[in-house]
């Protein structure tokens, strides 16, 4: 089965590629910006014709929600128009379009995780553009699949934005920082490399639609920096604070928790939870500490 990944240096494009390429079932096209602008019709056309792919996950995406806020035109440029561009090349190669979207689709109302069947409204410029995405993937591909993911981290970090969080949480702590964190903002923290191996599994089963991609479980900002920094070792003391107190150009949702069940019952198998893959992915880094 061929498939090309849309964004392969990105931080869940890296671990997609390496997932595929290792099951040996695939044969996996990588391309970068340099290759492929989302946001010119023609670059993708003439990437995606030379190998003809049966699947394009597009992985692209403007990321930095604050910055949407005063940049809309370029978040809806990558994450709306990019995602028209695909959506209409894979529908003349009759190619699964692949389209990563996100928990930001939601306000954080509910005041429970989120189900597949849930209706959207976002409350800022990048859950917007990421919505409009979604429904512009479905209205110009007849076969498509949307994996909305929550809170990524991964080995290679995110392009869009420097790194990761972990990664800064870590860095912050060793540098004898004051740490502060929100405690009243509930997510899914998703490892990109769980993340990957789902993708892959719905790929193998040939499965269309929406699902939601996450580890398991839901957590606030606050116990996630607690979690790693008591994993790696390091004794720093975190304050947890009100969002009130902590002023972001963009609204956030509240409990932005996505439900996984449609995911667990399509593969048999049950999510891990966020902790688990917390304490591999810093043993993968190198940043657990090893107990004795």
């Amino acid at each position: 089965m061929q498939i090309a990944v849309i964004g392969s240096a990105g931080q869940l494009g890296t671990d997609l590629v390496d997932i595929l390429r290792k099951a040996e079932d695939y044969e996996v096209f990588g391309f970068g910006h340099q290759e492929i602008e989302c946001s010119n019709p023609v670059s993708i056309e003439k990437a995606l014709e030379r190998v003809h792919p049966e699947i394009v996950v597009n992985c692209a995406a403007f990321v930095r929600v604050d910055d949407a806020e005063s940049r809309p035109e370029e978040a809806f440029r990558v994450n709306s128009v990019g995602a028209l561009n695909v959506a209409r090349a894979c529908a003349r190669l009759d190619a699964l379009c692949v389209y990563v979207s996100t928990d930001f689709v939601f306000d954080g109302t509910k005041g429970a995780p989120y189900t597949e069947t849930d209706t959207p409204h976002p409350i800022n410029v990048y859950g917007v553009s990421k919505l409009a995405g979604e429904y512009l993937v479905q209205a110009n591909c007849r076969r498509w699949l949307i994996a909305r993911m929550a809170s990524l981290f991964g080995r290679a970090g995110s392009s869009g934005k420097g790194g990761n969080w972990v990664e800064t949480i870590l860095a912050k702590a060793r540098a004898g920082e004051r740490l502060r964190l929100i405690d009243d903002v509930w997510m899914s923290p998703t490892y990109s490399r769980d993340a990957a191996r789902a993708l892959e599994r719905l790929f193998r089963q040939k499965t269309t639609g929406i699902f939601h991609l996450t580890n398991l479980g839901n957590c606030t900002w606050y116990e996630f920096a607690c979690k790693t920094l008591d994993l790696a070792g390091l004794g720093n003391q975190v304050e947890p604070i009100s969002s009130a107190n902590y002023p972001a150009q963009a609204r956030r949702p509240r409990n932005s928790s996505l439900e996984t069940t449609k995911l667990d019952l399509s593969l048999k198998e049950t999510r891990r939870p966020w902790a688990e893959a917390l304490k591999d992915y810093l043993a993968e880094k190198g940043h657990l500490l090893l107990r004795r």
